[in-house]
């Protein structure tokens, strides 16, 4: 697999990182350069918003994790529902068990009113046609997928409306694209930062969004970085 395997519609090519290397560039971003948790995740949950409208044919339902995942699957919820967007979001554990940078977009959607549930069991009388939003598993995904998340991706997949994947669909290794049991199908999936090596595989289009890591912490890394993204936030990306 070609470590610059991607490129921009202009022809820029883009480097790919594993699920290891995206962790360095968390953790280096964070502790090093001092950039907050919650700074990235708004910028994620806006993209995917703008994302989500783009693709969407009526109401919204966003399946969201535990992880930063969830945490930008709720953020794009706040977004949506700021444009007036019928949203819900169903998570895969109950609000109370909820914790860090998740639990507090949490309590932002309490706030707003926003219908956040919980279990399978609650998505019965859901829209087959409702967009859904995969914020379920991030890049760290790193053996088969286990109940209850293979219930959720199971009930996604049986959807008819469009799916957006946050990073990486559900259910896929982020760096050798192995499905992990059962993993989502999207329309499209809004990759973070960089492409994961694992994203030549999946189907459907392929968008990179930006948020806001500088090109410093590349630099300290090793990583090959060129700025793909202009004077837009994110790109779309070509094998």
């Amino acid at each position: 697999m070609s470590r610059n395997s991607f490129r921009t519609s202009t022809g820029r090519s883009v480097t790919a990182v594993t699920a290891h290397e995206m962790r360095d560039v968390d953790r280096v971003a964070v502790e090093d350069v001092g950039l907050q948790l919650l700074q990235m995740m708004e910028n994620a949950g806006r993209i995917l918003a703008w994302h989500v409208c783009a693709a969407r044919d009526g109401d919204v339902i966003v399946v969201a994790g535990n992880g930063g995942n969830g945490g930008g699957g709720l953020t794009c919820a706040r977004h949506l529902a700021n444009r007036d967007i019928p949203v819900q979001v169903v998570s895969d554990r109950p609000p109370e068990e909820l914790s860090g940078a998740v639990a507090h977009q949490f309590h932002i959607l309490d706030e707003m009113n926003v219908s956040v549930t919980s279990g399978v069991d609650s998505l019965a009388d859901a829209d087959g046609r409702a967009t859904i939003v995969d914020a379920l598993i991030g890049y760290g995904l790193s053996g088969d997928v286990r109940s209850p998340a293979d219930e959720y991706i199971d009930w996604m997949n049986d959807r008819t409306g469009p799916t957006v994947s946050l990073d990486v669909p559900s259910g896929i290794d982020a760096t050798t694209g192995e499905t992990l049991g059962e993993a989502v199908a999207p329309a499209r999936t809004v990759t973070l930062a960089l492409p994961k090596t694992g994203l030549d595989a999946p189907t459907g289009e392929l968008y990179l969004a930006d948020i806001s890591i500088p090109r410093t912490v590349y630099d300290r890394l090793g990583i090959e970085y060129e700025p793909p993204f202009g004077d837009a936030d994110w790109v779309q990306l070509e094998q």
